[in-house]
C-alpha cells in the first residue's frame, strides 16, 4: 500500500515527530539530548526555519516548526538531526542503522485557534509521561527556556523562537510567562489531546474547515479535514480566557 503523501506548508507552523526504530531509546545520556539539540539549532538556522517548540523524549521527539517559502526545508531539517543523530550514536556504541523510523509525521497548525495548545502539547509531554511533575523539571524541552530558566553567562540563552500568539499574550516578556504558566497550569482537555494525536498520525492537519480552505487557496491543494472543526468553549477547558 502507497504511503499517504506528508503535506508540507510554507509559512506555516508544523508540529513534527519523529520516533526511535521500533520506537526503542534513543537519547540515553545527557550528550545525547545535547547533540541532538545542537544540530536543531545550527540547522535552523543555515535552513532558515523557525523553531517554536522542542521536546526529547527517551525514544521520540517532538517539534514545532516553522518553515520559510520553501517548505521542504522541513524535511531537509529533520533528514541531518536523523542522520547527525544516527552517525553520533553509531560511533560511540560501535553500531550501523538508523536510530529512527523511516518517516516523521507532521500536521500543519492552524495558528490563531491551535498553535499555542501544539506549544502546550508537546512541552507537557514529559508530564504526561509521569517522568516530571511539572514541566520546568524537564531538562529536555523549550519550557524551561520559554520560562527563562536556562540561561548562560547570566543571560537568556534565545535559542527559542516566539510566535505571534505567544507574544500577544502580553505586552512584556515577564507577564507572558506568568500567563503562559497559567494557561498550562490550565490542562489540555482529552478532545483536544485527541485532535493534535490523531491529526499528527495521520498527516492532516490541526485546525478547523476554515483552515482547510484557507490551506487550498494558498497552496491549491484541498486537504480532507478529519476533525469536525474547533472545539467548543466547554470542551476546551485549557483556553486562554485574558
Amino acid at each position: 500500500m502507497p504511503r499517504k503523501a506528508r503535506l508540507l506548508v510554507p509559512r506555516c507552523p508544523h508540529h513534527i515527530v519523529q520516533r526511535g526504530h521500533n520506537r526503542k531509546t534513543v537519547f540515553v545520556a545527557d550528550e545525547d539530548y545535547q547533540f541532538y539539540l545542537e544540530n536543531l539549532f545550527e540547522w535552523k538556522v543555515k535552513l532558515d526555519l523557525k523553531v517554536y517548540a522542542w521536546c526529547l523524549m527517551t525514544n521520540h521527539v517532538h517539534l514545532v516548526v516553522e518553515p520559510g517559502d520553501d517548505a521542504s526545508t522541513i524535511s531537509a531539517l529533520m533528514k541531518r538531526l536523523a542522520g547527525r543523530q544516527s552517525a553520533y550514536v553509531n560511533k560511540l556504541e560501535r553500531r550501523t542503522g538508523s536510530l529512527w523510523d523511516g518517516r516523521f509525521k507532521a500536521s500543519p497548525i492552524q495558528r490563531d485557534e491551535y498553535m499555542l495548545s501544539c506549544i502546550r502539547y508537546v512541552e507537557m509531554n514529559p508530564v504526561r509521561a509521569n517522568m516530571v511533575a511539572g514541566p520546568r523539571q524537564y531538562r529536555w524541552s523549550s519550557y524551561r527556556e520559554r520560562m527563562g530558566l536556562e540561561r548562560r553567562n547570566g543571560v537568556d540563552r534565545n535559542r527559542l523562537d516566539l510566535d505571534q500568539t505567544y507574544i500577544a499574550l502580553a505586552d512584556t516578556e515577564d507577564e507572558r510567562r506568568v500567563r503562559y504558566k497559567n494557561y498550562v497550569k490550565l490542562g489540555i482537555s482529552d478532545k483536544e489531546i485527541d485532535l493534535i494525536r490523531k491529526s499528527l498520525q495521520s498527516n492532516k492537519l490541526t485546525g478547523n474547515d476554515r483552515f482547510a480552505e484557507e490551506i487550498h487557496k494558498r497552496i491549491g491543494i484541498r486537504v480532507e479535514n478529519r476533525s469536525r472543526g474547533r472545539p467548543t468553549r466547554d470542551e476546551q477547558r485549557g483556553r486562554i480566557y485574558f
